[in-house]
């Protein structure tokens, strides 16, 4: 009698055991996944096509287990790279992620979209098309206007001793903070070796 009901049972059950044993591990929709530069990468230098190397920064994990472990390899290319102005114009960096290499040694394929990335320091950020962003330097270009501009007003004071002379002083001081802020470029995109991006999965990825 319990050879019989085994056999009934048994047929309906190991489907089931084996689609759960068998089931291709896959990185979700909608997973983040923090990546960490091997290479610099900067918009000063920077040219379409320029590979990036990554590697994952913690495991990547679905379903409480690890499908990708840290440490994996990860290869992007540089989209398009456009320096900072030297009157208008922001530096910005566009980077897209194209393969995964697993610890088996195969290759996936992916394209997760950019989330954010390390600001180094200064006010680069990831903009709604994803791509990183260099902020405005207006603050920083006004503080130097003015900082050159009160030297000035204190020379031409000290030289004429009086207030028309700092006043003389610091219009050509101003005017030489203006020509200066002029002439020099904005700050540029930078991702130091060892930052770090975060990247979403806009589709699922099967990784075995």
């Amino acid at each position: 009698m319990r050879l019989a009901v085994a056999a009934l049972i048994l047929p309906s059950v190991w489907p089931f055991v084996g689609f759960s044993e068998c089931r291709a591990a896959e990185i979700p929709q909608g997973t983040h996944a923090l990546l960490r530069l091997v290479n610099s990468v900067t918009t000063r230098t920077a040219r379409a096509g320029d590979y990036v190397y990554l590697r994952t920064a913690i495991p990547i994990v679905a379903d409480g287990q690890i499908v990708v472990p840290a440490e994996s390899y990860v290869q992007g290319v540089v989209s398009h790279a456009t320096r900072s102005g030297r009157v208008k114009g922001r530096a910005e960096l566009g980077i897209r992620i194209e393969t995964l290499t697993l610890a088996s040694g195969k290759v996936v394929q992916i394209a997760p979209h950019l989330a954010s990335s390390d600001a180094e320091g200064t006010s680069q950020k990831v903009n709604d098309e994803h791509q990183i962003q260099q902020g405005s330097g207006v603050a920083e270009d006004a503080a130097r206007v003015a900082t050159i501009g009160g030297t000035g007003a204190a020379v031409g004071g000290l030289a004429d001793r009086s207030w028309k002379g700092a006043g003389i002083g610091g219009g050509a001081g101003a005017a030489v903070g203006l020509a200066s802020v002029l002439l020099m470029r904005g700050h540029e995109v930078e991702l130091r070796q060892g930052s770090t991006i975060d990247v979403v999965f806009d589709r699922p990825v099967k990784v075995d």
